[in-house]
């Protein structure tokens, strides 16, 4: 029988989702689904002191927005307790795990002792068998000799053992620790694949230890390289935003923060950097993970993007952009805002990296009757003769029929009249688009005349023109 393949993301509710744990989990979801395995998701919710039901909706609402959806139900940790301890028992049981008296401050001597001497702790009842009235926790007998793990990401790792501490597995109020559930709830999913930072590297081989304990088998690890800051160093809040809901306020994509993901410490055959979903899931493979941290990098991260902006159709572009274009808009967009915007995204595409460059690009679309024009923006229109052409240009444009509206036609038009007037084209552009767009980006004159449409277009030169009188 063939073994199903199963990895997964194991965060901890005491945050936001990190932009460096989102890229865990999709190293781990796109594995997956290069394998034809499931993907789960387990909330390790153990340390009751720190993790909310704040932080927890927030991790799911990052992996619901990024598009990481995980199979079967989410398993929470702490409703595992039972299974926790019932491995400490048989730990215990078989004799490889024991109960450790010491109190506070003899273990704070004991770990002072072992500091000294550069030994792991050792308890002094580690090797005893009887039972006192007196509360303890259950520790974890470190075997003698090594632990050696082979790592898809950093290779052969051996541990000598006596670096290790007798961990605790239960605490003294019977509560699991970390180490031990990880590992229990990782056999009992039947997790095959373990791909998770490489800040957990020693604990594969603590877990190990724990795995080959208990009789069972240990899962392939694959332990990634941390992502750093653009500065080489660790990142951290310093080097910007780091909650996925960030990047989403600042207006990436989910795709396009996927593939930036996916390629931050991933390569695969050349250095194209644009991938759909689909080639990711062919193409990922635990090889291509890169042994050394990798950079955060904003300028790639917004040419990316901008390579999923101009794949995107305009429907979803618009869908996706509304928040942006309402707060340019300082409002809901109306029925004309709407058709003015979409009809206009391929224009807006080639010059925006992020949604809110879109909405920003398409701020002439949405300006209200009468425009507010001032300051620089106004000088073109304060020139000799501005208004008077600006005049002339709006009688002749009334006369061009409905039907003829379009940007290869105004730019026939436009050319025409300089040429029968004797005027170089900034003449009458300048002044046009500064009635037309207020000194918001626009593109080329002909395209901002045929997507503000007729009516929208003499509205905005008659105001001008009425506004000098």
């Amino acid at each position: 029988m063939t073994q199903i393949i199963r990895t997964r993301f194991a965060p901890s509710p005491t945050g936001f989702l990190h932009i460096g744990g989102a890229r865990t989990a999709l190293f781990n979801y796109f594995f997956t689904k290069h394998m034809g395995g499931e993907f789960m998701l387990r909330i390790e919710d153990t340390d009751k002191a720190r993790s909310t039901d704040e932080a927890t909706q927030a991790i799911l609402n990052g992996l619901d927005w990024l598009g990481i959806k995980h199979d079967g139900e989410i398993i929470y940790q702490s409703q595992n307790a039972a299974a926790h301890s019932e491995a400490a028992q048989a730990l215990l049981k078989a004799n490889k795990a024991y109960r450790c008296y010491a109190t506070t401050e003899e273990l704070e001597i004991l770990r002072e002792e072992a500091r000294k001497s550069g030994h792991a702790l050792r308890s002094p009842y580690r090797d005893s068998s009887e039972i006192l009235d007196r509360p303890y926790t259950v520790r974890f007998k470190v075997p003698e000799g090594q632990t050696t793990i082979m790592d898809h990401v950093q290779g052969e790792i051996t541990w000598d053992n006596s670096a290790f501490d007798d961990l605790v597995l239960l605490r003294a109020d019977g509560s699991p620790t970390y180490m031990l559930a990880v590992v229990v709830d990782d056999h009992n999913m039947g997790i095959t694949h373990v791909i998770r930072g490489d800040d957990h590297l020693i604990n594969a081989g603590r877990q190990s230890q724990l795995y080959t304990a208990m009789g069972w088998d240990i899962p392939e690890w694959a332990h990634v390289p941390l992502i750093h800051g653009p500065d080489g160093k660790k990142l951290s809040k310093r080097h910007g935003a780091l909650a996925v809901e960030a990047y989403r306020d600042m207006g990436y994509l989910p795709s396009g923060l996927r593939n930036y993901l996916i390629k931050l410490g991933w390569a695969y055959g050349d250095t194209e950097l644009f991938y759909t979903d689909d080639e990711i899931s062919k193409a990922f493979t635990l090889s291509g993970i890169n042994s050394s941290p990798a950079r955060l990098d904003f300028d790639k991260m917004d040419f990316i993007n901008g390579q999923h902006i101009d794949q995107a159709g305009g429907s979803q572009l618009l869908t996706s952009a509304r928040v942006f274009l309402q707060d340019v808009n300082a409002g809901p967009l109306s029925q004309a805002q709407n058709s003015r915007v979409l009809a206009a995204m391929e224009t807006l595409k080639p010059r925006s990296k992020t949604l809110k460059d879109i909405a920003n690009q398409a701020k002439y679309l949405l300006l209200k009757r009468p425009l507010k024009i001032d300051g620089k923006a106004a000088k073109p229109l304060r020139k000799d003769g501005a208004i008077d052409l600006v005049q002339a240009l709006t009688l002749a444009l009334k006369s061009l029929e409905d039907t003829s509206w379009n940007a290869e036609n105004l730019q026939q038009f436009l050319e025409k009249f300089v040429s029968e007037n004797d005027i170089g084209f900034g003449k009458i552009g300048q002044p046009v688009r500064a009635a037309l767009t207020g000194g918001a980006p626009s593109p080329d004159l002909s395209q901002v005349l045929a997507l503000l449409g007729k009516d929208e277009t003499l509205g905005r030169l008659t105001d001008v023109i009425d506004a000098d009188k």
